[in-house]
């Protein structure tokens, strides 16, 4: 069974004609429905299969820093959150326990990160998640365009960090190293 055509909060159809059909999966278009439906503008681009960061921000003529990783949390009790860091840099799980208010957070399985997002490592985004959790966004993204995970491999979605931001109501914090 195919997935229904994303719509927009008004019912609306998401235009997508500028990612080539034979890349729009269920995530990218799960990504462009929720981008729509919160008046954000995302561009999606295609490029080759990359291994690391460092590769995809290569391909993307991108330094590492303009690459976001869309990192899944999880809280004590279960739930989880979304923190977006600068490819250059690291989660300092104690500069984001602090920003969150909890003494103890993890990092879930691929698997678990999957069944909480929808999206398979590498292309997980809070745009478009199965479940919409909160975001924490390093400072550093802050005033920056940035690239992310986009739903599917071999793809990123390009966005204006300060309007992803606020589409999401995101707690802005240091919270790399």
């Amino acid at each position: 069974m195919s997935d229904p055509a994303p719509t927009a909060s008004d019912g609306s159809p998401v235009e997508d004609a500028a990612v080539p059909d034979d890349v729009q999966g269920p995530g990218t278009r799960r990504l462009l429905a929720d981008a729509a439906a919160r008046a954000l503008v995302v561009e999606i681009v295609a490029r080759p299969a990359a291994d690391s960061l460092e590769a995809a921000a290569a391909l993307l003529g991108l330094d590492p820093s303009s690459v976001v990783k869309s990192l899944v949390v999880k809280r004590h009790d279960g739930s989880f959150l979304f923190a977006l860091v600068p490819g250059d840099r690291q989660i300092s799980w104690r500069k984001l326990r602090s920003a969150v208010g909890v003494n103890k957070l993890s990092m879930p399985t691929a698997e678990v990160a999957l069944d909480a997002t929808g999206f398979e490592r590498g292309t997980i985004t809070p745009i478009g998640s199965s479940t919409a959790w909160p975001v924490v966004a390093d400072s550093r993204i802050v005033g920056r365009r940035v690239a992310m995970g986009a739903g599917g491999h071999g793809l990123s979605a390009f966005v204006e960090a300060d309007d992803l931001i606020a589409a999401y109501s995101a707690t802005v914090a240091d919270i790399s190293d």
